[in-house]
């Protein structure tokens, strides 16, 4: 808890995610996404507990993302807003440039993909990827940076 005595506003957030999540791996939360209000959050990880030093290390990671909106700054509480506008990305067809930069961010990734399960964050977080390659040019390597600080499954990589 050294680091949560460097930052006790980090810290306080950790807390309360870690103890206060609503998010699951269910395909009923999955689908209840689109009908939150937008300014909900969704909150937690879903799969394992969180580790305050690998969330400390991911919220300081995406700050370098801070302008761009539909990243989430936080991958423990994430607008559902932003959920909902990404997601429908998950079903854009690539081109086959934007294709092969997506794929390698399933190879390398340490989820192999956007999240370990096929739930709401593969989604959304798909979904991302689609639109950060097609909309904003991003790389396989770009993607790759952005799912593993992203990793809202909880412990540690």
């Amino acid at each position: 808890m050294a680091i949560a005595a460097e930052d006790t506003s980090l810290a306080s957030r950790f807390k309360d995610l870690s103890e206060n999540g609503n998010s699951t791996c269910s395909g009923t939360f999955t689908e209840s996404i689109a009908t939150m209000p937008s300014t909900s959050r969704i909150k937690g990880s879903c799969c394992s507990p969180m580790e305050m030093k690998r969330y400390v290390e991911q919220v300081n990671g995406l700050t370098k993302y801070r302008d761009i909106a539909m990243i989430p700054s936080d991958p423990y509480d994430i607008p559902s807003g932003i959920a909902q506008k990404v997601m429908p990305y998950y079903d854009v067809k690539l081109t086959s440039t934007e294709q092969k930069a997506y794929d390698y961010a399933m190879a390398k990734s340490e989820e192999k993909g956007p999240c370990c399960c096929q739930c709401w964050r593969w989604k959304m977080y798909g979904g991302l990827a689609k639109y950060l390659i097609h909309e904003r040019g991003f790389t396989g390597e770009q993607i790759v940076d952005v799912w593993d600080l992203s990793d809202g499954c909880g412990g540690g990589m």
